[in-house]
């Protein structure tokens, strides 16, 4: 078995001092036995990985396949970043979690499932919400992060806070049925996110995949993807995705690469910053399903699910508007909706009477209170956004209405 650099052909990003004096227990070489029979990785290539630590902030659909791998490579320390807790909607793609872990918290069934995958692994459990105040210090610790965030405050703040530390973020992103990969570092001379995205989009801009949907299948490509990347950069094998994004369609089983350059302009990475410490995007960008993720809030005026049945029962002469998607009302529908798709609503709104009293609703208020202003804007005056759509009037009102 080679224990020099054997055929490897990259550069580890760790320092040799980091590697050199370590060991494996009992068992652990005959694990990893037909991993380092690959020149390329060989025993220097197995060290270099125990000798790793690794953060993956989220423990989700990315997540999951990502550190299962990691964890089975033999990567010495996960770190997990995650506040959820499991829900049954995600058992179709995070496959870190099965069905007899809905409710629990999902740092702890993964960490179950990771330290059955490699007992020898140290898994470091930081149970939080990354955020500007602690993200710095969480990630200063390890070696590179992998991002399987879902949301663009986090994938933000992740980049940021790697350019600051000078350490490789490995991107992943899904929607759907498609996915892209990459690695962001400044430091080994590619660009940042925020070179191909400078600033964040508007609130409910993009939807997210409680709101698009995804194919089950899609995260394991993506996450593996990264879990690939991570190891490369580890253990210095072949060519990192450094200035280069993989796309995926998985309708099509194609994949495309795209060449990217550092933007001299970046308000992160480039030499002249304008963003010089973590900042919190929550209110620019869209977080948690909700119009308190709006730039003015207050002037959404919005009425409960409560108060909408209440007025129901009563046979108040209002007109509710469903703005989803026709596959979303073929799984959850409100009694008495009328259907217009938020990207129709320019079309048809002549449809709508102004004079009527309209609550507008979709799967979490965000849609919704953009319909909203959109119809204020063409002289609609009685208009309410449903505070938490169809989600909240399953939860609280009608439970045999499926969540989704």
């Amino acid at each position: 078995m080679k224990s020099g650099n054997g055929g490897r052909t990259g550069h580890s990003i760790l320092n040799s001092a980091r590697w050199e004096e370590v060991g494996f227990g009992e068992g652990e070489l005959r694990r990893y036995s037909r991993q380092m029979i690959l020149p390329e990785v060989g025993l220097d290539g197995q060290k270099r990985l125990k000798a790793a630590k690794v953060l993956c902030v989220g423990a989700g659909g990315l997540g999951s396949p990502a550190a299962l791998y990691l964890a089975a490579a033999g990567v010495g320390t996960l770190g997990l970043v995650d506040f959820d807790v499991v829900d049954e909607t995600n058992i179709h793609r995070q496959i870190l979690h099965g069905v007899p872990d809905v409710g629990r918290k999902k740092l702890h069934s993964a960490r179950d499932r990771l330290l059955a995958a490699n007992p020898d692994l140290r898994v470091e459990l930081h149970e939080t919400r990354l955020a500007a105040d602690n993200a710095m210090g969480i990630v200063e610790s390890y070696d590179l992060v992998l991002d399987g965030t879902d949301n663009f405050p986090a994938r933000y703040l992740v980049n940021d806070v790697c350019v600051f530390l000078k350490k490789p973020d490995v991107y992943g992103a899904i929607a759907r049925f498609e996915g892209q990969c990459s690695v962001f570092a400044p430091s080994l001379g590619g660009p940042c996110y925020r070179c191909l995205y400078p600033e964040p989009p508007p609130p409910g801009a993009v939807p997210n995949c409680a709101e698009a949907g995804v194919f089950g299948v899609l995260p394991g490509i993506i996450g593996v993807m990264q879990a690939i990347e991570a190891i490369k950069l580890l253990a210095g094998l072949g060519e990192p995705l450094v200035g280069r994004l993989v796309h995926f369609d998985a309708l099509k089983t194609k994949f495309r690469e795209f060449r990217l350059r550092r933007d001299p302009a970046c308000p992160v990475c480039s030499d002249s910053p304008s963003i010089t410490k973590p900042v919190d995007y929550d209110l620019f960008c869209q977080g948690p399903v909700s119009t308190n993720a709006m730039t003015n809030p207050s002037d959404i005026p919005e009425i409960t699910v409560e108060e909408l049945k209440a007025r129901m029962d009563r046979h108040d002469n209002l007109v509710l508007l469903d703005v989803r998607e026709a596959f979303e009302r073929e799984i959850a529908t409100i009694p008495g909706a009328i259907h217009i798709p938020l990207g129709e609503i320019p079309q048809r709104f002549g449809e709508l009477d102004p004079a009527s009293e309209i609550v507008i609703h979709c799967k979490g208020g965000v849609r919704s209170a953009h319909a909203l202003e959109f119809l204020r804007d063409r002289g609609f005056s009685k208009l309410w956004n449903l505070e938490g759509g169809i989600h909240a009037w399953s939860e609280r009102v009608d439970p045999s209405v499926p969540t989704y």
